[in-house]
């Protein structure tokens, strides 16, 4: 017995097509016309797009800082407000503490998500103590389906590392196929300029930025792909933010280093005038790298149509204003930096990005999904709509409108940077593995049902 969709408009990164889709089991059997089988349970969406699944390769979920403070959504907040958004795999940032081996990271992280999910989940290793056993660890990991890493150029004496270090590291992802995700912003100017501000007693929100300026990006960015062009490694850039950053990215590329580059909604979206609030307002915006300029947001999107940025995750890490951001009310830099965004990040990107013509629904299917997967090894059995592949699918109704609210989103955090912004996007239903996992009518289903992705390394191992 199978599930049928009916009379969908079917979007992958390449097409658009009407068709059925029938479901066995947890995946994608066939897609055409005439695919009811006898008792089949049949699903008329006509009018409708069937998108897949979307993938956020980027989130921080119970997640605790040096200070003590713990995100204020764990994985299973956190994976339901995704599934609510119509992203059915995260892949979250385990982290190797100092002290600890890589194992005993991916069990902490493991234990975190047990049981949890609601939507499938996977894993990067952040390395923050490189020694001699790492590099052996890092082939364990690959074999554990743990497939990428990460390492911070910033936030210095607690996860950066070295310049030498991060040469050893991209030596060795090479000769693993892994693929090392960075954090690049300078974190020694960065400390700096933090402590010349606060000798200045500048001590609000609207100092975040002015410690942390393009330049901080644009300087690590550049000095991570001369390193990465000396190992002759790929590298992948989260989180870019500034115009000067993607011009250095660009560059690089013309010279044939492979690198591969993660932007935000926020980035997208926000401008750096909201450090600019009344109070401590503007604390909600406190994230690293901050908000930029307009002239940012249009090189991002310009950036985006030229394909030198291949994928939007939202970096969701999120900080309730009170009782967590307000622990830096007389001190911008103990402010926890991150904000949320996993459940509102498709929904803003069509209406912010294809209703107004910046990029096509293709490009969008193509940035949320398919070159996540292809990037972190599950394509094609997720990112795309295929017999074969996973029945990870979105039914999607871009004639509803709805507002942004704090109140009515399924994040477990007090706040949301969209406020009262309007979103033309609605899942109807959404499948994980064949599940369906959430209907219009029925709301999410209470049991999780999200599972561990094994994801393989760029040498497809």
């Amino acid at each position: 017995m199978g599930i049928v969709l009916k009379d969908g408009l079917i979007v992958t990164a390449v097409d658009i097509y009407k068709a059925d889709i029938r479901i066995e089991g947890e995946k994608i059997v066939a897609i055409g016309s005439q695919l009811k089988k006898t008792g089949d349970e049949v699903i008329s969406i006509d009018g409708y797009y069937i998108l897949p699944g979307g993938i956020d390769t980027h989130t921080h979920f119970d997640l605790e800082t040096g200070t003590g403070i713990r995100t204020a959504d764990d994985f299973a907040s956190g994976t339901k407000a995704a599934i609510a958004g119509g992203t059915t795999t995260i892949l979250d940032y385990a982290t190797q503490n100092k002290g600890e081996t890589l194992q005993q990271g991916l069990n902490n992280w493991n234990q975190k998500a047990k049981n949890k999910s609601y939507c499938d989940v996977g894993f990067h290793m952040a390395i923050t103590d490189w020694n001699d056993k790492v590099p052996v660890q890092m082939k364990d990991m690959i074999q554990k389906g743990v497939s990428s890493f990460k390492i911070y150029m910033a936030y210095k004496g607690i996860m950066q590392m070295d310049d030498e270090d991060i040469f050893k590291a991209l030596i060795r992802s090479k000769e693993l196929g892994a693929l090392i995700t960075f954090h690049c912003e300078n974190g020694d100017v960065i400390e700096a300029l933090i402590q010349e501000s606060k000798s200045k007693k500048y001590t609000s929100p609207y100092y975040h930025p002015l410690v942390r300026p393009a330049l901080v990006e644009k300087e690590a960015v550049t000095r991570l792909l001369y390193l990465a062009e000396l190992a002759n490694a790929p590298v992948y850039i989260v989180h870019l933010s500034s115009k000067e950053a993607l011009e250095n990215v660009i560059e690089a590329k013309k010279r044939g280093v492979e690198v591969h580059v993660e932007t935000c909604p926020h980035y997208l979206l926000l401008e750096d005038s909201l450090y600019d609030l009344e109070g401590f307002e503007s604390a909600k915006y406190v994230m690293s790298p901050p908000l930029r300029k307009q002239e940012d947001i249009e090189a991002l999107w310009n950036g985006i149509n030229n394909h030198f940025i291949d994928t939007i995750s939202t970096d969701h890490c999120s900080f309730n204003f009170r009782g967590h951001k307000d622990v830096g009310i007389n001190d911008f830099s103990q402010i926890p930096n991150g904000i949320p965004g996993v459940e509102h990040r498709i929904s803003l990107l069509y209406t912010y990005g294809v209703q107004l013509g910046k990029i096509s629904l293709n490009k969008l299917v193509e940035l949320t999904s398919t070159n996540a997967a292809k990037l972190f090894g599950v394509y094609p059995q997720k990112g795309t709509i295929a017999v074969g592949s996973d029945a990870d699918i979105v039914v999607w109704d871009f004639n509803q409108t709805s507002i942004i609210e704090q109140k009515t989103q399924i994040q477990n955090v007090d706040y949301t940077p969209y406020e009262g912004m309007q979103v033309k996007a609605q899942p109807v239903y959404v499948f994980l593995r064949g599940n369906k996992v959430l209907s219009q009518d029925g709301g999410i289903l209470e049991q999780p049902q999200g599972r561990f992705v094994k994801r393989k390394s760029l040498k497809g191992e």
